[in-house]
């Protein structure tokens, strides 16, 4: 790929543990600044926005680092906390650890021009943004449903009761325990439907197995060794289904949990005048289309009105779609208190005691 050279960067440094590192040239040739990112896309979806973002700026080499949510986190505190430096733009899928930074005073007040039209639910003191729309899915196996999969969580609970118990195969979700995106979900949801252990009981009884990641899952469902997949990130789900005919997806009628990728300048930025040209620039029309059409990461601006958009979305569904807002009610799904309680819930749900 033009102007990307990945290289691994040594583990003996103090701050916490690196991801992989790629380098975009700057298109010109002769670079005058480097822009630093912190991100939890991996390279081969975020290219394309990187290239968009050099197109307006030619003379800007990207340093960009793919790195866990908790990573992200730990490098900014870190980073900032000890040698006063960090990246420029941090892009990140664990909403409520981005909130901690803005909250705890990480992040910068910047105010790129679409902030002024940006929804009220999808900033924060003008330091934190989403600027996606993904719904949670549940994803099925289409032809093991030839008359149509459960549309809401009652019907799935019903669908469940009805097959073999303890037979494995019939549906999978996230391993809370493991996947952070997988326990905001079930803590939302908790929040939200008053059954949810009656219906995580009825998928233990049917044989539940959990993943970490949407992939395993979506591969399952794709082949037939799971019939449904709940909860799943509905951007990664709807790409596969494109490409996998075997796979369907659903927006449960009930309610529709929404997440984001929320993102902020660090206050310690190297270069934050750079940090907030890229946020800009993602911010744009033309940044949300890339994301939309390109990243296939539905666009938060109401400038974009195409299918992978919230602006369609919500026109068609409505208040079915409920978006996790970025604010500091994000901090609760930190709360170490909360998080015990709900694993212990969970795991009772899962072992019948």
């Amino acid at each position: 790929m033009r102007g990307i050279v990945p290289i691994l960067l040594a583990l003996a440094f103090a701050w916490p543990a690196r991801g992989e590192v790629f380098l975009f040239e700057a298109p010109s040739g002769t670079p005058a600044r480097e822009l630093t990112i912190y991100s939890t896309l991996d390279e081969g979806l975020a290219a394309p926005m990187v290239t968009a973002f050099q197109e307006a700026y030619p003379d800007v080499a990207v340093r960009y680092e793919d790195l866990l949510t908790g990573q992200i986190r730990d490098r900014v505190r870190d980073e900032t906390d000890g040698p006063g430096v960090t990246a420029d733009f941090v892009f990140s899928s664990g909403m409520d650890l981005q909130m901690s930074l803005a909250n705890d005073g990480y992040a910068l007040s910047v105010q790129p021009e679409a902030a002024r039209d940006w929804p009220d639910w999808a900033k924060w003191q003008d330091r934190a943004y989403a600027l996606t729309f993904e719904p949670a899915v549940l994803v099925y196996h289409r032809p093991s449903f030839p008359d149509g999969p459960p549309q809401s969580r009652l019907a799935l609970m019903a669908w469940l009761k009805a097959q073999p118990a303890g037979g494995g195969g019939a549906v999978g979700t996230y391993d809370i325990t493991r996947s952070a995106l997988g326990y905001l979900f079930l803590a939302r949801d908790e929040e939200r439907f008053a059954d949810i252990w009656t219906l995580v009981g009825a998928m233990a009884r049917a044989g539940l197995e959990v993943f970490p990641t949407s992939q395993d899952i979506i591969d399952r469902v794709a082949d037939g060794r799971l019939k449904i997949g709940y909860n799943i990130l509905g951007s990664y789900a709807a790409d596969q289904a494109r490409q996998r005919p075997e796979i369907g997806l659903v927006l449960l009628k009930d309610y529709t949990v929404v997440v984001s990728r929320v993102a902020l300048v660090p206050k310690a930025a190297r270069n934050p005048d750079l940090g907030e040209a890229f946020l800009g620039f993602l911010m744009s029309r033309e940044g949300q289309e890339v994301l939309a059409r390109k990243l296939r990461l539905p666009a938060v601006s109401l400038e974009v009105s195409d299918a992978n958009s919230a602006r369609m979305m919500q026109a068609v569904l409505g208040a079915q779609l409920q978006p996790v807002g970025v604010s500091p009610g994000l901090l609760v799904y930190l709360d170490q208190a909360k998080r015990r309680r709900l694993l212990a819930r969970w795991e009772a749900a899962l072992t019948g005691r």
